[in-house]
């Protein structure tokens, strides 16, 4: 790994850490029970929102209406999006004319949008029309991670708030999700990114002449205000198919800083949200340690592994060619004005967050570096993760952890002043065990079935790691793939959109009934035996499990795709 590589990760990392406390101060201040100057700013439009609704902003809901509220308004989001997408060759806003979207492929998208995965085994520019894309998949894009980020403040209440059934108001948590955190950062984005020349308007594709005599259409339509909400609510839906790799949508390395930056932004400032609002900020610092110190080394990792090249064409005559641009690092399914290092730093980014956004094609990545990106999915989703839902996943990590070294000591485990029982464990092994299940259950179906093998084009390893990858994926709420797998088959549709299902709402249910369950206990004064989980050696237990966690699952299934891959390639193969 050279300098360059490692000063524009430390630039990154620099910029994201300073950005973590002014955002999670403000977000605090949103989902604050106290009026302050923030939700005063806007509350004319909240309470007007409210009486169109016909919500009681001052009604708390236990966690039961919460969850009950939370699933009704996902599933209706399923429906809508099916619909438009079924309807849309009827419908206005659409001047190429799109007929209806298959149903598989229809139902796949609806439930991936709405469980913020933002899965596509579509080419967006030939499959949406403008309405589509706009009413259906951008408005779920602000939605999905509303949603996340509303249960994880319903989970911090949990927390926070003693002797008590209430967890707050589904409606309200949405609302100023929405409100005051998602749409003004869309609009600052959404400009941005069109200062450095993504497309924004909504004219027909146009016909240009080449210099070939021949001509190309160029696709146009809304995307700089859907790219910037993909990024910041880590849904990662490509508004065209190359995704955050098309100059439409990523023209520059200043657009791919922001974007990169947009997807993290409000993953980390979350941890600071968490520990204002708990009354301790040591707790929020300490979960923000932990996921830097799991992503830092893999990320690093990855960029060494594509620095370094593919093995099996180091030094080898049949191609020069080859081998002289593999001296240099793989550059395959990379873009120039992005580069190794970036293009690695992208792809570590995008599968620590549930985003799935790409500006890099990670199946020409080596075996080791595409290894990392779909480590990274399979440790949970939980290195930052999506906007709530990546953290609302490490604090059922931490729960365990607690519970771990409470079975040392002997002695009934607590957790920022609550005793972690029975019932919060269960909810926790619930949380971090099932995407664990459908990755491993839903590989397994995915090999033996051959409606599932037919849609691999790359026997072995490699074939393999592609439907690992696809699998983790969509059980994680990611949505990135690693390419050369031909998914949008109603096999995988299917498939793919159970464990996307899965994967989302059953985990948000668990963790609001622990939160239930927490906020009704009172606060444990500390104690002598009480465990501080905001030290150095709480980050590197919790560290740990995590990573145990992943190895134990998932390393036999590495073992067979991109570690035999990497074996191979070191000898030649």
């Amino acid at each position: 790994m050279n300098a360059n590589a490692l000063l524009q990760v430390g630039l990154y990392l620099l910029v994201l850490v300073l950005l973590v406390k002014p955002v999670g101060h403000y977000m605090s201040l949103v989902f604050s029970d106290d009026p302050n100057r923030v939700t005063r700013f806007g509350a004319r439009i909240e309470h007007g929102l409210y009486r169109l609704c016909g919500i009681r902003a001052d009604e708390d809901m236990g966690w039961k209406r919460y969850a009950i509220a939370m699933l009704v308004f996902n599933v209706i989001g399923i429906a809508a999006v099916y619909l438009l997408q079924r309807l849309q060759g009827w419908l206005p806003l659409n001047p190429q004319h799109f007929g209806a979207v298959a149903p598989d492929s229809a139902v796949n998208t609806a439930i991936s949008f709405a469980s913020n995965t933002n899965w596509q085994g579509y080419s967006g520019e030939t499959t949406m029309s403008y309405l589509t894309q706009a009413l259906g998949l951008a408005v779920q894009n602000f939605l999905s991670a509303a949603t996340g980020i509303a249960v994880l403040i319903a989970v911090v209440r949990g927390f926070s708030r003693r002797a008590t059934s209430s967890l707050g108001n589904f409606w309200v948590d949405m609302t100023r999700a929405t409100l005051y955190v998602l749409l003004p950062l869309s609009f600052v984005i959404t400009l941005l990114l069109v200062s450095q020349g993504v497309v924004q308007n909504v004219r027909p594709y146009q016909e240009v002449a080449t210099l070939q005599a021949t001509t190309q259409t160029l696709p146009m339509g809304p995307a700089a205000s859907q790219v910037a909400i993909k990024m910041l609510g880590t849904n990662g839906g490509g508004f065209f198919n190359a995704n955050s790799a098309h100059p439409y949508e990523n023209p520059t390395p200043f657009s791919n800083f922001i974007e990169m930056l947009a997807i993290l932004v409000i993953p980390a400032g979350l941890c600071y949200t968490f520990g204002k609002m708990v009354g301790d900020r040591r707790q929020g610092w300490a979960i923000l340690a932990t996921m830097l110190l799991i992503f830092i080394p893999l990320t690093l990792g990855a960029v060494a592994a594509e620095q370094a090249g593919n093995p099996a064409l180091h030094g080898l005559a049949v191609d020069a060619h080859a081998s002289a641009l593999q001296a240099g690092g793989n550059m395959e399914g990379k873009d120039t004005r992005f580069g190794i290092a970036t293009s690695s730093l992208f792809a570590a980014i995008t599968t620590a967050a549930s985003c799935g956004a790409v500006n890099a094609m990670h199946d020409s990545m080596t075996p080791l570096g595409g290894l990392v990106p779909m480590w990274l999915m399979q440790l949970g989703e939980v290195v930052f993760g999506g906007v709530g839902s990546g953290l609302y996943g490490m604090l059922a990590f931490a729960v365990v952890a607690v519970f771990i070294a409470g079975l040392m000591v002997g002695r009934t485990p607590e957790y920022i002043g609550k005793k972690i029982e029975a019932h919060e464990m269960k909810m926790a092994s619930l949380t971090v065990l099932i995407p664990c299940a459908l990755v491993v259950i839903g590989t397994a179906i995915a090999v033996m079935v051959p409606a599932g093998a037919a849609g691999v084009a790359n026997p072995g390893a490699h074939g393999f790691s592609e439907m690992l990858y696809a699998v983790s994926s969509a059980s994680n709420n990611n949505g990135s793939a690693f390419g050369g797998l031909s998914a949008n088959t109603p096999f995988w549709n299917v498939l793919l959109g159970i464990c996307m299902f899965l994967a989302r709402f059953p985990l948000a249910v668990a963790m609001l009934a622990m939160a239930g369950s927490l906020a009704a206990k009172g606060h444990v004064p500390e104690s002598a035996g009480t465990l501080p989980t905001h030290t150095p050696l709480f980050v590197v237990l919790l560290t740990s499990v995590v990573i145990v966690v992943g190895a134990l699952t998932f390393l036999p299934a590495l073992a067979l795709g991109p570690i035999a891959e990497q074996l191979m390639s070191a000898t030649g193969h």
